[in-house]
């Protein structure tokens, strides 16, 4: 039961309750960006940018002037491509605890989960502090409103569907989701790189030495059921212009052809 006097801080703030994580600053900033962001790209498209193989087969160069929600390392790729996404999407522990240097180092926008807070330096202020969402691993459903609870569907780009659709965009397209791994082994499951990565992009995505989690592709087309359903419903779409990918979940789209 929510007390008067907390009850009352809710509702004019109209923010979620959230057990008390919102009394953090970090926690209170990044919900004041979040509800900044609530339908501010109302009836444009945006790109979600796995980090799928496939990528190397595409004309990135495309991207250039499209909103673009990158994932995880996508940066190792930013030197080649010659411009950098949008903004940068990342929820799980290990990758963040291990990459969250070359993270805070980054000039555009960062959403990360509250969880991953231990692993930012604590002078972080400003325009350098990421924007944290409360993600969570239990209870599946799909967020409108990314302000509350995330659930994570087990792949960062679900994550990334939901914060789309809080910023109003019209359109999400998929590209470099294989949704395909070389890599076999108990879903979740923690382990550690030996060698060049063959499941990204680039061979030192998760190069040797790198603890990463083996994918739940059962558990993410769960996830991504949902997020069609939500964004059908909401008379907006999700098409997948991957390039040979085996994700069947969303309707398909040649690349090149959204271009025209």
């Amino acid at each position: 039961m929510i007390g008067p006097t907390r009850a009352a801080y809710l509702a004019v703030r109209r923010l979620p309750d959230l057990g008390g994580a919102y009394l953090h600053p970090w926690r209170r900033e990044s919900l004041s960006r979040l509800a900044a962001l609530r339908g501010a790209y109302k009836g444009r498209r945006a790109f979600i940018v796995g980090n799928g193989p496939s990528l190397r087969n595409m004309d990135l160069s495309l991207l250039r002037h499209d909103f673009t929600f990158g994932l995880n390392r996508v940066y190792l790729m930013f030197p080649a491509l010659g411009f950098e996404t949008s903004c940068l999407v990342s929820v799980n522990d290990l990758v963040i605890e291990q990459c969250a240097g070359e993270m805070q180092a980054l000039s555009i926008p960062r959403f990360l989960s509250w969880r991953s807070r231990r692993f930012i330096a604590q002078g972080s202020v400003g325009s350098e502090l990421p924007t944290f969402m409360y993600t969570t691993y239990e209870s599946p459903n799909f967020a409108q409103d990314a302000r509350g609870r995330l659930w994570e569907g087990a792949t960062v780009t679900y994550v990334a569907l939901q914060l789309a659709f809080h910023m109003g965009f019209r359109q999400a397209i998929l590209i470099g989701v294989d949704h395909d791994f070389s890599t076999q082994g108990e879903a979740n499951k923690a382990i550690v790189s030996d060698g060049e990565d063959p499941n990204h992009f680039s061979p030192a995505y998760f190069g040797k030495g790198f603890r990463w989690q083996l994918p739940d592709l059962k558990t993410s087309e769960i996830a991504y059921g949902m997020a069609r359903d939500a964004f059908r419903d909401a008379g907006r779409e999700v098409i997948d212009a991957t390039i040979g990918g085996r994700l069947t979940i969303f309707p398909k789209a040649d690349y090149n052809s959204l271009f025209k």
